[in-house]
């Protein structure tokens, strides 16, 4: 009989070589899982504002202190006050996926002396496709869809969503 010692484990370099093809997969899946995470996050945000845009057909609020630009939360506050039979229909936490907090939404809402008004806000993907290309800002009467600024917006892109009347 042989008295051969066999070697129970792995060696140093088979370990090695492990980690690096572990670590390889795990930068790829990031890389895939961020975008798809920014893509969600876009969706909630054209989701969110076309779901209260509906209701712009029906004519724009315009706040106590007039004409101007506001964030979505505090006209959300206003119309609870103004209309409190109505305070339970409206939405408690609507903000921005990424910046957004419960005191500021970064949803935007402009409104003109004309009575036209845009809810928008700033998209995060780079390559979502313009359908209102004749704008480049927030444009209260614009339409509905995307367009692109000159300036880069609290995403860190220079796409926007708006919903108009």
């Amino acid at each position: 009989m042989h008295n051969k010692k066999y070697n129970q484990g792995f060696s140093l370099i088979e370990i090695m070589v492990v980690v690096v093809i572990i670590g390889v997969l795990a930068t790829i899946a990031i890389i895939a899982f961020s975008g798809a995470r920014t893509k969600a996050s876009d969706t909630k945000r054209i989701n969110d504002l076309s779901q209260i845009g509906r209701f712009l057909i029906f004519g724009c609020l315009m706040p106590d202190s007039g004409v101007g630009e506001y964030d979505l939360n505090d006209l959300i506050e206003e119309y609870k006050l103004k209309y409190p039979q109505y305070a339970d229909r409206l939405p408690k936490n609507i903000s921005d996926p990424k910046t957004g907090t419960d005191v500021i939404s970064n949803y935007k809402y402009i409104i003109n002396n004309n009575n036209k008004c845009v809810l928008y806000a700033n998209l995060e993907d780079e390559n979502k496709e313009i359908t209102l290309g004749a704008i480049s800002e927030p444009t209260p009467g614009g339409g509905k869809g995307v367009f692109e600024s000159a300036s880069t917006g609290w995403n860190g892109s220079n796409k926007y969503f708006q919903v108009s009347n």
